[in-house]
């Protein structure tokens, strides 16, 4: 098994570069699907929320309301921390049994948005980084995401730079152009992780 940590800041085209892998035949293990996962109706780590931060973080039919939630976790980073320490430790007991699920020969690549920041990159055999630049990625979010500026500005700002990002990668794939331009580098990249299981038979 080969573990791989796939990072990159919000709107570098991470999502698109796993959605590729996983169609060379990657097994995905994507903590922001996890992360909603531990919080639904009825978890554990919903009422941990809710205990933290109150009854109106929740929607009407009693979920997360998520934009409320960020509203509040993004602008302090005090609380930004008191919710990452409820749903880290959920979010990395469900992906070690997913890796674990995984055959003896996979790739297993772990989207991790904040791989940088909580300084996870030794859990991995090699990090790879989506980068783009700051720049791109702003006008990714407010043209394609529909954020304002300033909420998508506060959102880069709450991650880390991407020289810290680009110092913890193995390997980096440049998200800066169109999307042509990115199938090649990702199958490049799929191909220097599969040698690499290779030459560990």
């Amino acid at each position: 098994m080969l573990t791989v940590g796939l990072t990159g800041g919000i709107g570098a085209g991470k999502s698109e570069v796993s959605r590729l892998l996983v169609s060379y035949g990657a097994v995905l293990v994507d903590a922001d699907r996890i992360a909603r996962e531990v919080v639904e109706p009825g978890t554990e780590g919903l009422a941990a929320v809710v205990a933290e931060f109150g009854p109106g973080v929740l929607a009407a039919d009693g979920s997360l309301d998520r934009p409320k939630l960020g509203a509040i976790v993004f602008a302090d980073g005090e609380r930004r921390t008191a919710l990452n320490a409820i749903v880290h430790p959920l979010v990395g007991r469900r992906s070690a049994r997913l890796q674990e699920a995984a055959g003896p020969d996979a790739i297993v690549v772990h989207d991790v948005p904040l791989l940088t920041e909580n300084g996870l990159a030794p859990l991995y055999d090699l990090v790879v980084v989506v980068d783009a630049s700051t720049a791109t990625r702003l006008d990714r979010l407010v043209r394609l995401r529909g954020m304002s500026e300033d909420e998508a500005r506060a959102r880069m700002d709450a991650q880390a730079t991407r020289r810290q990002r680009l110092a913890a990668a193995d390997l980096v794939i440049d998200n800066d152009g169109p999307l042509e331009e990115l199938e090649p580098q990702v199958r490049k990249v799929w191909q220097k992780l599969t040698e690499r299981v290779a030459a560990r038979d």
